[in-house]
């Protein structure tokens, strides 16, 4: 038993549980790439810029006083309830196309949900310290104990890996609250687009794929830590 944990541990045959999740992953991964490219060479029709799409839907909800800065890269948009600010790439901030309004509009919806005490928004802050510790913290528990084991010490070797396995949970904890935050702020974005009139009804299809694609990588990265989770409970179900 010990002879088998010391062999292969982390990274034994249990891998192949996760293939199917990586290769969802890279697909998710594909398909918001292949939404952002198609409309991000489509001009909305007004020529409304990331930048002002998101002010004009912060204004009308009360928001005048959240800033919008530009940050470097691509699709490194955010929204950060902590300060209050909203961040946009320089396309997603100076461009006029379908994808950059809907961008912004999504990031527009994560400010709506903090002004408005949106529950799932305020409970993934809460909990993101805590998770970003026990992030960092899993890998190295489960390995650990792996070792301890392997060297012979299964009691504590076992012990070290369950804690392990109590941090990674946290992390399943926050990819789940993630999906519905996710979900809610681009179906408040399409919304507010429609509403303001930033886009008209033939151009909400595409803001519609733009923000599904976007959606699915939520999705994948749940299915991932998910999987990895029957994975280490398969290694640890050697014991």
């Amino acid at each position: 038993m010990y002879g088998t944990y010391g062999m292969y541990g982390i990274f034994s045959p249990s891998f192949i549980v996760l293939i199917p999740a990586i290769i969802f992953a890279f697909y998710a991964q594909n398909k918001v790439r292949r939404a952002y490219n198609k409309y991000s060479g489509i001009l909305n029709k007004r020529g409304i810029s990331g930048a002002q799409a998101a002010r004009m839907i912060l204004d009308s909800n009360g928001m005048r006083h959240v800033p919008i800065s530009i940050v470097p890269g691509t699709l490194s948009d955010y929204y950060d309830p902590s300060k209050d600010v909203m961040c946009l790439s320089n396309d997603v901030y100076y461009g006029t196309t379908i994808a950059a309004v809907s961008i912004a509009a999504h990031e527009s919806g994560h400010a709506i949900q903090d002004g408005t005490s949106y529950g799932f928004l305020k409970f993934r802050s809460a909990i993101a310290p805590v998770v970003g510790f026990a992030s960092t913290l899993s890998w190295p528990l489960l390995i650990i104990g792996l070792v301890i084991i392997g060297a012979g010490n299964a009691s504590t070797g076992n012990l070290i890996f369950d804690i392990g396995i109590a941090f990674f949970l946290a992390v399943i904890l926050f990819h789940t609250v993630t999906l519905p935050v996710e979900i809610n702020a681009s179906r408040r974005a399409i919304e507010q687009l429609v509403q303001l009139d930033i886009i008209d009804s033939t151009e909400k299809v595409g803001a519609r794929k733009v923000l599904s694609a976007a959606a699915m990588t939520y999705i994948a990265a749940l299915a991932t830590a998910i999987m990895n989770l029957v994975r280490i409970l398969i290694i640890r179900g050697r014991d």
